[in-house]
């Protein structure tokens, strides 16, 4: 009887909980349902908009088993071009101790996990401590850890809310070349412990062997070896078989994200065959490292992360922001104008990766003019600003270090303390349940050359973002307007670098005063039932059949429908603000997507989803006697979704001469991304800077792709 009455107060208990649960409001966008999980869920791994990245350089994080550090003239703690010993247990006692959730971290960026060489590199007198000297991408590195010891790490992460992201470096293995030293692993590709090649010793055409990059063009970085590093040659079968395999090894252990080194050296096309393939297995988000010194639009660099299916780590916000609060060579106004021209340059900003510093560049507190406000002012903007934030270990500690490899030295503490520490602590959690702040698009609100003012709205809520400069001057505002609702609002800083209560009336802020080197963040939540709004779509290219991710508010906890034009696709989980499908059987295209809610709302996105015409392949098309004037380009266009479906406007191209090994003028060579075992029709044709377009003559070329391998095609132009 006893035993009874247990069981139905249980049961009561149960039928209590779960009837307040659904009769809670729901605020946000971040609320599970029984369906589906949430877009701040750790298992959301294709959309990484409400995470905040901590980027590890693994060997000087922290060393928590010292018996797999190495010996000799590898292992130097004194030396930062030698091993210190951090490793993936060191990652993970940081975990487990609070350190990285304390700080709001849901997602770690760590150094590339495979085998590197084990010797010292005569050129610069280094150990391949930071990853990027492959050996053999089918083993572990292991002075960072064992196999177990890397499951561990990951499933760690996991169960404490932390998404993983493995650096990966398919561009090349190790230095190979300089001058008239001998390296003693010589570039060596190996796969699973057995020799595939070296690089003197390279009779397959596994790398390329062109001279050192100048710098000279796109097509220059590509093909040429990055300062006598063995330069992989991806348009080999043998490559693209090996990297495909060895990254589906990896996210097999349950890793969560890329970071892609050196996407500016590697062929496009190449990329995105690589890419469609992993999408075909895995829904993981994947950025690359596309580096630029510059604030300016760079044409190449914003196709790639529009059209490749990868997005880009932001160097345009970091050189703004560096140059603003940093150097202060900008000022406040000219910071904006960059983020306002990003907004529009990149078709889904809010997947572009940003950060402050890294380790190709001086940490922050190292610039001229930089100090630990000016760090904290930084963090304040790139927080609440859009883009996904990244962390660079060690810089919320004010870490120093002006190069390679001063700027990638030992953790300098773990206090949780600092002002920098305290500000991400309390502006990580938003992203996760603040729309506006993983989504939401920008509108400056107030502007001088030392202040900004600016929120972020996505549907309903709002996030205000409010930060002076200046170290000696402050300033009366008045005048701003917002979407803030009528209220008082308090400072989500808590007031550690100014702060104070904003007041809202009728859509204007009453005046307030912004004290020099003062910095605030205000925001409003609104109720997810204000409607459908989509935030991000993950990836935005596949084929039929692949899972892709739509993140955003107000789906309801009931599951909609998801259709690209007239075609459903099927639900695989809904939640109020995730949606997993899979994409139909449709042609192959561009497609708006349309989401309606089990009430009938509908929303389309703003970016176009391509679905490719079927697995891809990497092919090299060769335009041969195409003589061109001054101005003309050679592209190619043809009748799959992959060659523009003869619109000249999506032509591929502008096809390269002046590489001397593959073409050189008047023959031309691009690498493209095409649809396995299918025939194609195209034709090639000169295009100027103003769109004028000259048609090769005769019939259609006619090509067939290869089925599981990269392939070659060389055409004469027909005048």
């Amino acid at each position: 009887m006893i035993k009874t009455n247990f069981k139905k107060i249980i049961l009561w208990l149960c039928l209590f909980v779960f009837t307040a649960v659904m009769i809670l409001p729901s605020f946000g966008c971040g609320t599970d349902s029984a369906e589906g999980i949430a877009d701040s869920d750790v298992a959301n791994s294709a959309s990484f908009s409400t995470d905040t990245i901590y980027q590890i350089v693994t060997d000087r994080f922290f060393d928590g088993d010292t018996s797999n550090n190495p010996t000799g003239e590898l292992y130097d703690t004194t030396d930062n071009r030698k091993y210190h010993g951090g490793d993936w247990a060191g990652i993970t006692k940081k975990i487990n101790d609070g350190y990285l959730t304390g700080l709001g971290i849901t997602a770690i960026w760590i150094s590339s996990p495979v085998e590197n060489i084990t010797s010292i590199d005569p050129s610069n007198n280094s150990a391949a401590y930071h990853g990027y000297w492959a050996k053999d991408y089918f083993r572990i590195n292991e002075y960072f850890g064992s196999v177990d010891d890397f499951k561990t790490l990951i499933e760690t992460a996991h169960a404490n809310g932390i998404k993983v992201v493995i650096d990966f470096a398919p561009n090349h293995t190790s230095t190979a070349e300089y001058g008239d030293m001998v390296f003693p692993e010589d570039g060596a590709l190996y796969r699973d412990g057995e020799l595939v090649v070296t690089y003197s010793n390279d009779t397959e055409g596994i790398f390329n062997h062109e001279e050192w990059v100048n710098d000279s063009s796109w097509e220059n970085g590509i093909y040429h070896s990055l300062y006598g590093l063995a330069d992989l040659n991806q348009m080999n079968s043998t490559v693209d078989e090996y990297l495909k395999d060895a990254i589906d090894l990896w996210l097999d252990y349950g890793v969560d994200g890329i970071r892609v080194d050196a996407v500016k050296h590697m062929p496009m096309g190449w990329q995105t065959n690589w890419l469609s393939s992993i999408y075909e297995e895995h829904n993981v988000f994947v950025f690359g490292e596309w580096y630029s010194g510059s604030t300016d639009s760079d044409s190449q660099m914003e196709y790639f992360a529009n059209e490749s299916g990868m997005s880009v780590l932001d160097y345009r916000f970091a050189n703004a922001i560096r140059s603003a609060l940093g150097t202060q060579d900008m000022t406040m106004r000219q910071l904006y104008s960059v983020i306002e021209a990003t907004e529009s340059d990149y078709n889904e900003i809010c997947d572009q990766v940003t950060f402050i510093d890294n380790h190709d560049i001086s940490r922050f507190m190292t610039l001229s003019s930089s100090s630990s406000s000016s760090v904290d002012m930084a963090y304040v903007i790139q927080m609440t600003s859009s883009g996904i934030p990244t962390i660079y270990y060690g810089s919320e500690q004010y870490s120093t270090g002006s190069s390679d490899p001063d700027n990638r030295a030992d953790m300098p503490s773990f206090s949780t303390s600092t002002t920098a520490y305290q500000i991400i602590s309390k502006l990580a959690p938003i992203r996760k349940n603040n729309p506006a702040a993983a989504y939401g698009t920008t509108t400056e609100r107030w502007i001088n050359s030392d202040v900004l003012v600016y929120e972020r709205t996505f549907g309903n809520s709002v996030l205000y973002t409010a930060v002076n400069r200046s170290s000696t001057q402050g300033y009366s505002i008045t005048g701003a307007l917002t979407a803030l609702p009528d209220g008082s609002y308090g400072d989500i800083l808590e007031n550690i670098c100014g702060g104070g209560t904003l007041t809202v009336s009728d859509g204007a802020i009453s005046s307030y005063y912004l004290g020099a080197g003062q910095c605030a963040v205000w925001q409003y939540v609104a109720n997810s039932e204000d409607g459908p709004e989509i935030g991000n779509i993950d990836p935005l290219i596949g084929i039929a059949g692949n899972t892709v991710t739509i993140t955003g508010c107000g789906f309801g906890s009931a599951a909609g429908s998801v259709n690209f034009g007239t075609t459903a696709a099927t639900i695989s989980s809904w939640s109020d603000s995730c949606i997993k499908f899979v994409v139909p059987d449709v042609s192959a295209g561009y497609y708006s997507i349309v989401v309606t809610t089990s009430s009938g709302d509908s929303v389309s996105d703003y970016a176009q989803y391509k679905v490719l015409t079927a697995s891809q392949v990497a092919v090299r098309l060769i335009c041969q006697e195409a003589y061109t004037e001054y101005g003309q380009n050679i592209y190619v266009v043809g009748n799959c979704v992959e060659l523009g479906n003869w619109d000249t406007d999506k032509a591929v191209g502008a096809f390269f001469n002046a590489t001397s090994s593959i073409a050189e003028y008047p023959n031309w060579f691009f690498d493209i991304s095409l649809p396995a075992g299918t025939e194609i029709e195209f034709k090639f044709i000169k295009k100027d800077s103003d769109g004028n377009v000259v048609w090769e003559s005769g019939s259609n070329h006619v090509y067939t792709t290869p089925t599981n391998s990269t392939g070659e095609a060389s055409y004469y132009f027909y005048n």
